[in-house]
């Protein structure tokens, strides 16, 4: 019949030459802990970094913190051997229940390393294994730094880039992503043309010839387009279309606001200007069209708006720069000088834009990818 040590032993995956001594309960005021209570056999020896077993110099006391067993709070204590090499090196050996420099056990880092992957807030880890989170960061802060020396990323053909910010105005990043395999790469702190040097030396660092990155997907920053050409030189350069959509519609605003300082009519209207036609209700639609009738420079400007996403239905260059030819001459016709400097940016960024209508490359998976919190945890650990 098994005893309870025998069982523990079984358990915890305690063998031989180690040995469970004595489990213990102790009143504390919070309730009550399990001390399990481990030793080794007389006479063992223990391997050394070569393999070679070796006699026991002297041994130090440890206590690791283990899953609790049922709503008690568990520990593990052992006096852990110190070795003596053949050239004379003393050096404290690996325990096999739990990592070296740890006060937990294998096990219980686990757990909590599965809550973390749950995206469950740190502070809240804490409180569910009343353990200070500060504590918790530092297991999470060992794997993640191991599985990142270990990461050995694919060729990235298609490249995506994107800047953010952890806070609003704060604490800029940039996020590379291998947009085939819809995965972070590198995150590196800074938005300028140094962050997409330091994301090639860190992809050449893997083995990675840079010169296999044949696209590259980002806004119109002049510091990340300069940053791809030094860096990337074989990429060609496609301006995602959600920035382009997003000059746009700033724009559209800007005509808005010009025409709402003399029109009070229009208060309130901001977002309807905004969406898209199509995503309009029945009634939007109505009050929209009551609207551009009043104010036929606003309608303009909403017309063209609504027909630039046109552009995103070419299916050859050719085609893409012919609307996009039309659409600029149509633009200035407005006399506008919100639409006057995006039609500007159009012509300066032109090769770009044609090039995603005639791929498609996007970086719709950056748009999310921050508000990640495995990636916010990956900002936190390496950046700040």
């Amino acid at each position: 019949m098994i005893n309870s040590i025998q069982l523990f032993e079984m358990a915890l995956g305690v063998n031989s030459p180690w040995k469970i001594t004595s489990i213990e309960f102790s009143d504390e005021l919070s309730g009550k802990e399990l001390h399990v209570n481990i030793d080794f056999k007389k006479g063992a020896k223990f391997p050394d970094e070569n393999g070679e077993l070796c006699y026991i110099h002297d041994t130090k006391e440890k206590t690791w913190r283990h899953l609790n067993f049922f709503q008690h709070e568990c520990f593990l204590h052992c006096r852990v051997p110190r070795i003596k090499t053949k050239n004379g090196k003393v050096q404290m050996i690996d325990v096999p229940w739990a990592r070296a420099g740890s006060g937990f056990t294998l096990l219980f880092e686990a757990f909590a390393m599965a809550l973390i992957e749950k995206e469950m807030p740190m502070n809240k880890v804490g409180e569910l294994l009343n353990e200070d989170p500060h504590r918790i960061w530092t297991i999470f802060n060992y794997w993640l730094e191991r599985a990142y020396a270990a990461d050995e990323p694919v060729t990235p053909e298609k490249l995506g880039l994107d800047e953010t910010s952890k806070r609003k105005g704060h604490d800029y990043v940039t996020l590379a992503v291998n947009l085939d395999e819809r995965r972070v790469i590198n995150i590196v702190e800074g938005k300028g043309k140094e962050t997409i040097k330091s994301i090639r030396e860190y992809l050449e660092s893997k083995g990675i010839n840079i010169k296999d990155v044949l696209h590259a997907s980002m806004d119109m920053s002049p510091s990340f387009i300069s940053g791809v050409r030094d860096n990337f030189p074989k990429a060609e350069i496609h301006f995602d279309r959600f920035h382009v959509v997003k000059l746009l519609n700033e724009a559209m605003d800007k005509v808005r606001q010009i025409e709402r300082k003399e029109h009070d009519e229009l208060k309130g209207y901001k977002y309807l200007f905004l969406k898209k036609n199509d995503n309009l209700s029945g009634q939007k639609k109505k009050k929209l069209t009551s609207l551009v009738k009043l104010f036929p420079t606003l309608g303009e400007a909403y017309r063209l708006k609504e027909l630039f996403n046109d552009l995103w239905e070419m299916d050859t260059e050719e085609e893409a720069i012919e609307f996009l030819k039309l659409w600029c001459d149509e633009a200035e016709k407005l006399k506008n000088d919100p639409f006057n400097q995006f039609i500007k940016t159009i012509k300066s960024h032109w090769t770009g834009i044609v090039n995603f209508c005639e791929t498609e490359i996007n970086n719709g998976i950056l748009s999310g990818t921050f508000n990640n919190y495995a990636t916010q945890i990956f900002y936190k650990l390496y950046i700040v």
